[in-house]
């Protein structure tokens, strides 16, 4: 699909590409794929084991900006124009008069995220159909038009809009549109929401490749091997500063402006972004697309400093091509070759191991619901045994070192978000633990299923038969019995 060469044959130094992932280490980055690209031409393919290239990655919000897409190509079909009012495409979902501001609100309004109501967060609602609870929200916010609010539950209407109107899937309509004249998306699916609905603002699940295919398409204005797939003039609009997001007083990444569903950034350039290090961003100045896949849900410093590394070892140093380097070339080879995925900090042994290995501890009530635990190690692999209540749980892990397995809190979503599961489905994860002190152990899961999510226990051990769990977790709506204090004393 894309043609391979060189860092030194893209007019950027190997010693850079290889300075650059090594700093996204260093500064504590979780990545999974790093692909960066100059024209239609790769020059960089990293990937953090066990993820490789066919890996089908869940991209978050990046779905946004595909929903934003799919909007142009019906208004180019002439089923829907941007100032229709997006109640008037869903009479059937409508259970009240109308209130005026969101009457008044187009599909424009929503595509640039200038809307006036806001609504819960969908996982703790009981409305299984996320367009009838958005249409019969009760929070108005502002009048449309007015403020750019950034507005999850709004996309997902759009996505329904898609479907509506279309007569088939998301996935399908953009298939049918797009991928498959592209070659890509071969793998790629969308998940659910409880009513069935693709769950269009964050859950398309393809690879780096797919996801580098489509911003390529964009930055051509649409257009693949001569076919315009996609109006250029929607194409232009959609990726252009259409209204200012700067709304909080500092000119940080996310501040350059927005577009329809795809965000504007520095270089008169755009950007997918999807929560957790999902990122798509193509520089037109230095025809530069970069796409990366992660896990830093938590880390609230992660963006500024992919894009901070991104400007200053990747942007800044581009230019016209340069002389073969073979010496840097191999090197940056072998090191992206050997990475793999982050574990948590520490060393692999303390005499605490001696003192608490095999112990049970009894717990206090708590918010966690557990209610007894014990730590056993056997070199360099540890266990975490605890009963809560679901019953007995065993979270096996690596020290130092990430173990593969399962997840064993059973009951989360699989294809269709917000739904229960009960048929004993289990999240992949890794789970790895160091000793940050003589007497305090540090674990870390990280699920790298089709949900993606990490959750952190701080294990610190008493000289007194006590011991403390500190537990905090980041992932979407899951894990949320994995959160708060445990206090347990020795049975």
């Amino acid at each position: 699909m894309f043609h391979t060469i060189t860092p030194e044959q893209a007019g950027i130094p190997s010693r850079k590409v290889e300075q650059f992932i090594r700093a996204l280490e260093r500064h504590g980055l979780v990545m999974h794929s790093l692909l960066l690209a100059r024209g239609d031409s790769l020059f960089t393919e990293c990937y953090w084991a066990p993820f490789h290239q066919e890996f089908c990655h869940r991209m978050y919000s990046e779905t946004k900006s595909y929903v934003g897409i799919a909007i142009g190509l019906l208004a180019e079909e002439g089923k829907l124009t941007l100032d229709d009012a997006i109640a008037s495409h869903f009479p059937e979902k409508l259970e009240r008069e109308l209130p005026p501001e969101l009457a008044q609100q187009t599909i424009r309004h929503m595509l640039t995220m200038e809307t006036a109501c806001r609504t819960p967060v969908w996982f703790y609602t009981k409305d299984p159909d996320r367009t009838h609870e958005y249409l019969n929200a009760t929070t108005m916010l502002r009048d449309p038009g007015t403020m750019w609010e950034y507005d999850s539950p709004g996309s997902q209407v759009l996505s329904s809009l898609v479907e509506k109107l279309s007569g088939k899937t998301l996935f399908d309509y953009l298939n049918e549109k797009i991928f498959s004249h592209l070659g890509s998306f071969r793998t790629a699916t969308i998940l659910k929401t409880p009513n069935g609905d693709s769950w269009g603002d964050s859950a398309l699940v393809c690879t780096p490749r797919d996801m580098l295919s489509f911003g390529r398409l964009l930055a051509k204005g649409g257009v693949h091997e001569g076919k315009q797939l996609i109006p250029a003039d929607y194409v232009k609009a959609a990726t252009a500063k259409q209204v200012s997001n700067h709304t909080y007083g500092f000119s940080d990444y996310h501040s350059q402006g927005y577009g329809y569903q795809i965000w504007h950034t520095r270089g008169d350039g755009f950007a997918f972004f999807g929560m957790g290090g999902q990122y798509t961003i193509y520089r037109p100045d230095l025809d530069i697309t970069l796409v990366c896949t992660g896990d830093n849900q938590g880390f609230a410093g992660a963006v500024p400093l992919l894009f901070a590394l991104f400007e200053e070892l990747i942007l800044e140093e581009a230019g016209s091509p340069l002389p073969a380097n073979e010496a840097a070339q191999a090197s940056l080879a072998a090191f992206a070759a050997s990475r793999t995925l982050a574990v948590a900090d520490g060393i692999a042994h303390t005499k605490t191991v001696e003192e608490i290995d095999g112990v049970t501890y009894t717990c206090a009530e708590n918010p966690c619901g557990i209610k007894k635990f014990s730590f056993r190690f056997a070199g360099k692999q540890g266990l975490l045994a605890y009963e809560n209540e679901q019953g007995e749980k065993e979270l096996p892990f690596g020290l130092c070192e990430n173990l593969f397995g399962k997840f064993p809190q059973y009951g989360y979503s699989d294809s269709h978000g917000g739904c229960k599961t009960e048929n004993g489905f289990l999240y992949d994860c890794a789970t790895s633990a160091g000793w940050v002190e003589e007497r305090k152990l540090l674990l870390r899961a990280q699920v790298i299923d089709r949900y993606f999510g990490n959750l952190t226990i701080i294990a610190y051990f008493g000289t007194d038969g006590t011991a403390t769990l500190q537990l905090e977790k980041h992932a979407e709506a899951f894990m949320d019995e994995y959160r708060g204090t445990v206090r347990g004393r020795m049975a």
